[in-house]
């Protein structure tokens, strides 16, 4: 299951990616990019079907960490359209639409603080309630729309994990157009460098760089570092936390990047050294 799913997502991703180098959120392209993650979603759909769970354990690790990152971009570019499409002209009402959007995101996180501390502290002692199929517990607050939903394909809360995360894209993105604009809300201009290795790579750089204590004294907190590195080097890194805990997780080398900068700078050390 692990191995078709993540060639099914780096595909998405791919796609995804050569869609956003035609324009900047076109509405057209977001159309394009929903109907890719909808066509995902109804293939990992029937593969999960046709093949099912070896245990609770895949079944956990899917419908808690796998399924919710198809979802969440499908939740992300859905909130995009709408806020493209019903956008306001001018300056002001334009910011006051988006503080408005901005709102509604707190709304829902104060609305299910609860769960956003039991999943953001990788709690898992519910998990076989909350991300099992046909599992579910009454008394844990279910959204009503979990009853109309397929339950072949959906557990109690995985729509949540999935909403987090969008919710998490739509904030960095609502944020981008209030703050990145000048002062007559023209966009600002690029910045001198962007990031073109992968997001994992320069999350798992921000996160060794955090607990090594090396900014004002190991007192910055995470996601000011995650920020600075965003606006600097024009990045959108997401829920870096998630990708943090999937890092974390990694059966094999989670500190790739890393050691790859290592033996990259030992090996031009040695060839420099006859110069």
């Amino acid at each position: 299951m692990e191995k078709f799913y993540i060639n099914t997502l780096n595909k998405l991703e791919t796609s995804i990616n050569e869609l956003e180098i035609e324009a900047h959120y076109s509405i057209q392209r977001i159309e394009a990019i929903i109907h890719l993650i909808l066509e995902c979603l109804s293939e990992v759909k029937q593969h999960i079907l046709e093949t099912g769970f070896k245990n609770n354990e895949e079944e956990i690790l899917f419908f808690k960490f796998q399924k919710p990152i198809i979802v969440a971009k499908l939740i992300y570019y859905n909130a995009i359209y709408k806020i493209e499409t019903r956008k306001p002209y001018g300056a002001k009402p334009i910011r006051k639409y988006l503080n408005r959007e901005l709102k509604k995101l707190k709304r829902y996180f104060d609305n299910n603080l609860d769960f956003y501390k039991y999943y953001r502290t990788n709690n898992t002692s519910l998990d076989d309630k909350l991300f099992v199929r046909g599992n579910h517990d009454i008394k844990l607050c279910l959204d009503t729309g979990y009853f109309q939903s397929d339950l072949t394909f959906s557990t109690s809360h995985d729509y949540k994990v999935a909403k987090i995360i969008g919710n998490d894209l739509v904030q960095v993105y609502i944020e981008d157009q209030l703050y990145n604009k000048d002062q007559e809300g023209k966009p600002k201009a690029s910045k001198k460098l962007n990031w073109t290795g992968s997001k994992v790579a320069i999350i798992e750089l921000i996160y060794s760089l955090h607990y090594q204590g090396v900014f004002d004294n190991g007192n910055a907190d995470i996601r000011l570092i995650a920020k600075y590195f965003e606006d600097a080097f024009n990045v959108n890194l997401g829920n870096f936390y998630q990708t943090y805990l999937e890092l974390r997780n990694r059966k094999m080398n989670p500190t790739k990047f890393l050691d790859t900068l290592r033996e990259t700078l030992i090996k031009k050390m040695d060839e420099q050294e006859g110069i």
